[in-house]
């Protein structure tokens, strides 16, 4: 509304044609696939954090989880949630969430709002022990997973929007020594591993290992949904989903 100068239910609309492009972009690929797939590919709402709409880089340290309400976080995103799913999605991408009173803040709604919309969360973490807020990735995942199953609709947890490298260790911490049963699924889709500053932008692309290379120890860790954010292309998925189908 601000930037585009679009009244409440342009702004809408907009989200909503966003899964319209995607419903036809799914189109085009049955339409070609030499064969239909066993399962329709899913198409997932991207609900990003409160932060992102600050403007203050604040979706990356979650600094508002200090200042700001739940119920005021709640019902900025209800209008986003509303959006994509009237318009058609599968589920929610839940992503990039940087502090565990914005995720529980979700989980209450798609546990008492949404209880048939499936979904993951995925956390922004800061290192390979904490959430971007400074939380304990191990532990929040716990809570936020114990909770979540209550109306079993929700898929996985996990983390993107990171560099590769800190994946295994954050996982670890969370499934390591739970007998199987009492494993997380675990979703995971980091950057490329190359940094970004606004100064330089994305440097150290020569210092990457492909993604495909971390996919085996995240899989044997209980990674259930595997792919890539930032800096990652189509090819990088094609490899790992060969990677995955050799196994």
């Amino acid at each position: 509304m601000e930037h585009l100068d679009l009244d409440e239910e342009q702004s809408v609309e907009l989200i909503k044609s966003t899964v319209r492009l995607a419903h036809l972009a799914r189109n085009k690929f049955l339409a070609e696939a030499p064969q239909v797939p066993k399962e329709l590919p899913w198409i997932l709402g991207s609900i990003g954090p409160y932060g992102a709409h600050l403007h203050d880089g604040s979706e990356y340290t979650g600094e508002y989880a200090d200042t700001v309400d739940a119920e005021v976080i709640k019902k900025w995103h209800r209008v986003r949630i509303e959006a994509v799913l009237e318009a058609g999605v599968d589920g929610l991408a839940i992503e990039t969430i940087p502090c565990r009173m914005e995720a529980e803040a979700l989980v209450e709604i798609m546990t008492d709002e949404y209880p048939d919309v499936k979904y993951w969360l995925a956390f922004q973490c800061k290192d390979d022990q904490s959430i971007a807020h400074g939380e304990n990735f191990a532990e929040t995942c716990r809570a936020i997973w114990t909770k979540a199953k209550e109306s079993s609709n929700i898929l996985a947890i996990g983390t993107n929007c990171v560099n590769p490298r800190i994946v295994s260790p954050l996982f670890k911490a969370v499934n390591s020594g739970y007998p199987e049963a009492q494993k997380i699924p675990l979703v995971v889709y980091p950057n490329s591993g190359e940094t970004y500053t606004v100064k330089d932008g994305w440097t150290g692309k020569e210092d990457c290992q492909p993604l495909e290379n971390y996919a085996g120890e995240w899989i044997s860790l209980g990674a259930k949904i595997i792919g890539g954010c930032c800096r990652t292309y189509a090819r990088d998925i094609q490899r790992i989903k060969k990677f995955v189908e050799n196994l």
